[in-house]
């Protein structure tokens, strides 16, 4: 494993070149390992013990966020999917759904966290990714996640628009009331 950086704020040097639009601190992966332009990507990212974020979540317990999980596993996608646009037409990626993620272990500093992003499908301007994170092998998080595609900013909101609408009549689903509880004893 490579040496952790101090804090977040130290992003790989190629930043513009992968697409993402981030910057730091917001940056999450360290190294990209393997990239299938538009179809899938591989990265690795570790966190210092050092790191701000570790001095309250948790104190005496330090653990990687899962929420910092999801966005490092977002941006792996980003990468995988602006890798297929040439380097001075990349549109903007924004994660616009989390369709599930699971937390299976918890992951602490200095530890190298694998992240793996492939595309199952694309409507228009969706993209859905299966998404997976690994620590020495041993599987910690995975879930689906949909990245909106945006020409420019002033655009985003329009694809937000067509998320919920999409989401609306793609998800037509009803959830059974729960029964009443009863707290009266008799």
């Amino acid at each position: 494993m490579k040496q952790p950086p101090s804090s977040t704020l130290n992003p790989p040097s190629s930043l513009p070149v992968l697409g993402l639009p981030h910057r730091p601190p917001f940056v999450f992966v360290r190294e990209v390992v393997k990239c299938e332009p538009g179809i899938s990507a591989e990265a690795a990212t570790w966190f210092s013990r050092d790191d701000p974020m570790f001095a309250g979540h948790f104190p005496d317990n330090p653990l990687v966020p899962g929420v910092i999980l999801t966005e490092a596993l977002a941006q792996t996608a980003g990468i995988a999917a602006a890798a297929s646009y040439p380097k001075d037409a990349k549109p903007l990626f924004l994660l616009s759904a989390i369709r599930s993620m699971k937390f299976l272990r918890a992951v602490r500093p200095e530890e190298q966290i694998d992240l793996r992003a492939e595309k199952l499908a694309q409507v228009n301007d969706l993209v859905q990714f299966k998404v997976e994170a690994s620590v020495k092998g041993v599987r910690v998080a995975e879930g689906q996640l949909v990245l909106s595609v945006a020409a420019d900013s002033a655009a985003a909101s329009g694809v937000f628009r067509r998320l919920a609408a999409m989401m609306r009549s793609c998800s037509r689903m009803t959830v059974p009331s729960e029964p009443e509880i009863s707290t009266r004893r008799g």
